[in-house]
């Protein structure tokens, strides 16, 4: 995967997109994908994730909530899928087990219980770096 930008530190810039309803939520996770070093995009539903890979914009990874208006993180995680998106797609959801089966289906490489954190941050850039 192409990595974005430059670095001043020992790990590269990796650019993020949070794709996330809830405007609080996501102000939290763009706070700490900052704090990591992270270049940051913020959309507020699975639609408008789709329509900015459909313009060309690519991503390293992709934060996905599943409880979503117009698309829910699975049906953008699918369409972004069939697109031959191969971005990390991580589910940050408080969705139910039946949903999070659906979602993890759809093309997630991996899910997290809502909030994201630190520790969760750290476990996607070491997966980055495999």
């Amino acid at each position: 995967m192409a990595r974005g930008g430059s670095s001043s530190s020992s790990n590269p810039k990796i650019s993020a997109l949070i794709v996330e309803d809830h405007r609080p939520t996501s102000m939290l996770h763009e706070a700490i994908l900052k704090r990591n070093n992270m270049e940051t995009k913020v959309v507020n539903n699975g639609k408008h994730a789709v329509e900015l890979h459909s313009k060309g914009e690519r991503f390293d990874v992709i934060f996905m909530d599943y409880n979503m208006p117009e698309m829910n993180g699975a049906q953008a995680t699918k369409k972004l899928r069939e697109m031959g998106v191969r971005s990390m797609i991580v589910g940050v959801t408080s969705c139910t087990d039946f949903e999070r089966v659906e979602f993890m289906a759809a093309g997630l490489d991996k899910c997290f219980k809502k909030g994201l954190t630190r520790a969760m941050v750290e476990e996607v850039l070491q997966k980055l770096k495999e």
